[in-house]
């Protein structure tokens, strides 16, 4: 039995105010001294790195569909025990319970909520709604079974008036009000195509946003009502999730092989649990910034680029010709997600990339393709063996024109397969969460040895 303090952050519909009453949280809690885990419901990179900013610690992200239930509660149990958690703050996806398409609130919020067995805070945005706000958190109450509602916050309150109008009608349901959020336009939190701007492009502006939602939550929300709801979350009976590792008995007291991953503000989608199970498999991470480095880490044995936003640095990526041209006669294996490909494609918005998938091109595209993808693979390569199935997500704004006669990575639409394996390299749009196939950063290590 485990006893971890928790409460999840969800809201009617997107754009409700879950990442300003989240995020505020984490960051007036730990500016009172507290051990804050912080956790996002989905596949969403973004968010998680405002929660570390937040806090100090890693965002880590919580999704069924990705990982499947049974992981949930214990790598949400990993995550805290990593953090050494005073308390959990858990952002959700979307609407309460908006799920996987089709799928019923599978991998919704209010799935994760059940799972965690964690009391929910609903966000109302009140600012074109009176005594109506009361309806809103009716229906979200009585709508589905096993969530406990256990408080709301009022988002975008006008005034003192318009405040005690909400607030009474939403206290005559025997619901508590825990904070009551005025209209905060000063607070800018830049958004782009795919959602918010990620911390690694801000610096010192993310910062500072972070710190004035603290200071707002804190300001505007009863915290310790907050905390007494967190606490009053029953303790889980899973175990905390625990990368798998190589046995020195069985596989022999190997050396450590260097994996380099790519940061930096052009790749910032990546899950923490990824690099954990590349170092259990026997990996040494290291980081390095295709912006800036021009040489990979020395003695670099694998390269693991995921994704981010390199259509809005294309320019300064193609510019960085050493590192490019290294990349291109790197002979070890080589993971690439979305972002990654489009580095490793031949160019990018006419701008001459790395050239490692033959004539494959990228261009932005006016389409946004996204959601979660049941896939296949197609060809064995140094992640999978031809016929396995992943679970992983898409989420882009480009398109890419295939190589004549490439070798396809997966299959997960009727349009036909996708990505492609290039012997040691594998680059597609699918994203993974690792610890759903654990499998991924032990091939991927053994294939660097």
């Amino acid at each position: 039995m485990v006893n971890v303090p928790r409460v999840v952050v969800a809201a009617p519909a997107s754009g409700s105010g879950k990442t300003t009453v989240a995020t505020g949280l984490m960051a007036a809690f730990a500016a009172r001294g507290l051990a804050v885990s912080p956790h996002k419901v989905g596949p969403d990179y973004i968010d998680p790195g405002y929660h570390a900013l937040a806090t100090g610690r890693p965002g880590r992200n919580l999704d069924p569909w990705l990982t499947s239930e049974g992981l949930v509660a214990p790598l949400f149990l990993h995550g805290a025990r990593a953090a050494g958690a005073d308390v959990a703050v858990v952002e959700g996806v979307m609407g309460l319970y908006d799920g996987a398409s089709g799928e019923g609130d599978f991998a919704s919020t209010a799935h994760v909520a059940r799972l965690l067995d964690a009391p929910v805070i609903l966000v109302v945005d009140a600012a074109a709604a009176g005594r109506s706000v009361a309806a809103t958190v009716h229906g979200f109450r009585s709508y589905g079974d096993g969530v406990r509602l256990g408080g709301v916050i009022l988002n975008r309150i006008g005034s003192d008036g318009h405040e005690r109008l909400c607030r009474d009608a939403v206290e005559e349901l025997g619901v508590s009000v825990l904070g009551a959020l005025r209209r905060h336009d000063g607070i800018a939190k830049p958004s782009r195509h795919l959602g918010l701007v990620p911390v690694a492009e801000r610096s010192a502006e993310a910062v500072d946003t972070v710190d004035r939602l603290g200071a707002l939550v804190a300001g505007s929300c009863d915290l310790e009502a907050v905390l007494a709801l967190a606490r009053s979350a029953p303790a889980l009976t899973a175990e905390p999730w625990t990368p798998p590792h190589r046995d020195p008995d069985r596989d022999g007291a190997a050396v450590p092989v260097r994996v380099a991953v790519a940061g930096g503000p052009a790749f910032t989608f990546g899950y923490t649990e990824n690099e954990e199970l590349l170092a259990a498999a026997g990996a040494e991470v290291v980081r390095f910034d295709p912006l800036r480095d021009e040489r990979l880490p020395a003695g670099t044995r694998g390269v693991v680029i995921g994704g981010g936003f390199p259509e809005v640095y294309a320019a300064e990526l193609s510019d960085n010709e050493p590192l490019r041209a290294e990349i291109a006669a790197f002979a070890g294996p080589v993971y690439a997600e979305c972002a990654g490909m489009l580095y490793l494609a031949r160019e990018l918005d006419g701008r001459p990339m790395c050239g490692v998938l033959g004539d494959v091109t990228g261009r932005m595209s006016e389409r946004l393709t996204l959601g979660y993808r049941a896939a296949v693979a197609v060809s064995d390569s140094v992640v999978a063996r031809a016929g396995e199935r992943v679970h992983g997500h898409e989420f882009h704004r480009t398109v890419t024109d295939p190589a004549h006669g490439a070798t396809a990575a997966w299959q997960w639409s009727p349009e036909g397969p996708a990505g492609f394996v290039q012997g040691d390299r594998v680059a597609s749009y699918l994203h993974l969460h690792w610890a759903g196939a654990p499998h991924v950063a032990g091939r991927f290590t053994e294939a660097c040895r």
